[in-house]
């Protein structure tokens, strides 16, 4: 057993565990187990349990979001005091600058990857477990916490005729149908690239103040928009059909996630904060101490709503015609 395969191996385990946990359950209320839809369902409750194990990193990812949009003017101020200045000292000075100030804020720019770094071990984990499925069934071998007989049985299910262990680039096991893997495939990946990308693009139409919009921080952003997707879906050729079921379920939540929170906990001074504060105005509620936001920014948005809704009542009287005198 090499170096990667020693770390993986807890969560190989672990993955395979909760699949079966699941699997045993949804045979046990009369689900063939054999069935490739028994292990969708039971791929589909791992994304369950990892996403909600994972809701705690996702606010500090919040909190940490909030301070690195907030903290973009000051940032700006510092890039500007060492503008021009490339010697080492004073590239020295400036990153300590900037981390003295992550650090007094509470935030840094990794804590945003924080929940994409913890899943990728599980992601891989899976990956391994569900790419030498095949292989294990033939030797007669179990897999992490999966038996021989449900590594066999994985290894025949299939949906719509695509066996879940098939993969784009290396092809279909015996037995399965290839136009089927194809169109799933395809389709899974789309939907995969497509809910990464409204996700973030959502994340940027509505959820960036102004002065994050117009922070370096923003091209960075920008680039991400489009790179991610497309990393994803030129590597989901390799991905076996139930990886693909798992990166899809986990990027829809994610969307949900988002629009949930953009919706309700928004980011001051974003579109979706203002829109939050029209709506809480409209129905006569005081606004809500937006997470991050200074009290005097707060009651600005507050003021700004109730002024905008004033005017959207306000109706323009029509003038009443002069009658001629007989």
């Amino acid at each position: 057993m090499d170096f990667f395969e020693t770390i993986m191996f807890p969560f190989k385990w672990l993955v395979s565990a909760i699949m079966v946990v699941f699997h045993d359950g949804l045979s046990s209320i009369g689900m063939p187990a054999a069935n490739g839809w028994t292990w969708t369902l039971s791929i589909i409750g791992l994304v369950l349990v990892i996403r909600a194990a994972l809701i705690p990193v996702f606010v500090k990812q919040i909190k940490a979001q909030r301070g690195m949009q907030l903290l973009q003017p000051d940032l700006k101020k510092l890039q500007d005091k060492y503008k021009g200045k490339t010697d080492q000292l004073s590239r020295q000075a400036m990153a300590q600058e900037q981390m003295a100030m992550y650090k007094k804020h509470g935030t840094n720019p990794f804590s945003a990857c924080l929940p994409m770094l913890i899943q990728m071990p599980f992601f891989f984990a899976l990956f391994t477990v569900l790419s030498g499925i095949t292989t294990a069934a033939a030797s007669g071998k179990g897999i992490g916490a999966m038996s021989h007989e449900q590594v066999v049985q994985f290894d025949e299910s299939s949906i719509f005729g695509a066996p879940l262990s098939a993969t784009l680039l290396h092809g279909t096991p015996e037995g399965g149908n290839v136009v089927a893997v194809w169109i799933l495939s395809i389709v899974m990946i789309l939907a995969m690239t497509a809910s990464q990308f409204i996700t973030q693009k959502q994340i940027m139409a509505k959820n960036m103040s102004e002065e994050a919009m117009a922070s370096p921080f923003m091209k960075q952003q920008k680039m991400m928009l489009y790179i991610l997707p497309i990393v994803f879906g030129v590597g989901g050729i390799n991905f076996p059909i139930g990886v693909l079921i798992y990166w899809t379920t986990t990027n829809l939540w994610t969307m949900g996630q988002q629009f949930f929170v953009i919706r309700r906990m928004p980011t001051p001074g974003s579109p979706a904060a203002k829109a939050l504060a029209e709506r809480r105005a409209a129905k006569g509620m005081p606004a809500l101490p937006l997470t991050g936001a200074k009290k005097a920014d707060a009651e600005a948005a507050e003021a700004a709503a109730a002024a905008a809704l004033v005017a959207k009542s306000q109706r323009v009287q029509p003038q009443r015609k002069n009658r001629k005198r007989k």
